[in-house]
C-alpha cells in the first residue's frame, strides 16, 4: 500500500477572515498524480498557500509530508516547504543571476555548502527538465516553457515528497503547456507526487488523473467520465 502524504479530514480554510473552503476532506497517496480545478477565485491558491505554509490551518486535520499544519510552527515552515517542490505560475526566477545562478541561490539559502556536491545537483534536476545546456543563461533569454522547466528543476532541488503546482501552465500557450505537462508525467511516472492547480480543461482531457474540484466553497472529486 502506497503512504499517505497529504490528508485533510473537515478542514475549513480561511483567507482573513473571509470562509474560502469548508468541510474539505481530501487525500493523496506517494505516486499520485492529482488535479485541482476551479475556476479563478474558487479557492484553489488559498488550498495551496496552507498547504505550505502561507495560510494557517485553524480548523479541522491536516497532516502533509508529516508535518501537522494545525500545529505548524513559524519555525518550521522552511523545513516543511524543503519537502515540498513548489512551482507557481509565474515562474519567480532571479533575473539578475543565470539560471544555475537561481538554483544555487536555492541550495545555499537552504543549507548546501559544499561546491562539488552544489554543481552536481544544479546539473542532475536541469537533466531531469531537459535544460542542461541552458544553465549559463539568464531567465530574460530563456522562452516562457523554458523558463517554467528551469521552475520545475529548482521545485527538485532538494528532492521533495510533494510537488505543489499552483497553475504551472497559467501564462504559457497550448503547445508548451503540453511541453510542460510532458515534463511534470515524466516526473510523476518517475514516483513524484503531484499536486496540480489548474483551468486547463484540455490538458487534463489529454493527460487524465485523478481529479477534485473546487466550487461553492466546497472542494469534491469528480469522476471522469471514459470517452
Amino acid at each position: 500500500m502506497s503512504e499517505t502524504i497529504l490528508q485533510l479530514k473537515d478542514v475549513a480554510i480561511y483567507q482573513g477572515d473571509s470562509l474560502v473552503l469548508s468541510e474539505v476532506n481530501f487525500e493523496m497517496k506517494q505516486g499520485d498524480f492529482v488535479y485541482l480545478i476551479g475556476k479563478t477565485g474558487t479557492g484553489k491558491s488559498s488550498f495551496l498557500k496552507t498547504l505550505y505554509g502561507d495560510l494557517q490551518l485553524t480548523e479541522g486535520e491536516g497532516d502533509i509530508v508529516g508535518f501537522d499544519l494545525p500545529k505548524l510552527k513559524e519555525k518550521d515552515i522552511p523545513f516543511l516547504r524543503r519537502k515540498l517542490g513548489i512551482v507557481f505560475q509565474d515562474f519567480k526566477l532571479l533575473n539578475d543571476r543565470s539560471i544555475s545562478g537561481n538554483l544555487e541561490f536555492v541550495l545555499r539559502a537552504t543549507g548546501w555548502t559544499d561546491k562539488n556536491e552544489i554543481k552536481a545537483k544544479i546539473e542532475d534536476v536541469l537533466d531531469k527538465v531537459d535544460m542542461k545546456q541552458k544553465g549559463f543563461k539568464f531567465p530574460y533569454e530563456l522562452s516562457g516553457g523554458e523558463q517554467q522547466r528551469v521552475a520545475i528543476a529548482r521545485a527538485l532541488l532538494n528532492d521533495p515528497e510533494l510537488i505543489l503546482a499552483d497553475e504551472p501552465t497559467g501564462n504559457l500557450d497550448p503547445q508548451t503547456s503540453y511541453e510542460v505537462m510532458e515534463v511534470f508525467q515524466e516526473l510523476n511516472k518517475k514516483g513524484l507526487s503531484i499536486l496540480m492547480a489548474t483551468h486547463d480543461y484540455a490538458m487534463i482531457m489529454k493527460f487524465p488523473g485523478k481529479t477534485f474540484q473546487c466550487d461553492e466553497s466546497k472542494v469534491f472529486e469528480v469522476v471522469q467520465r471514459k470517452a
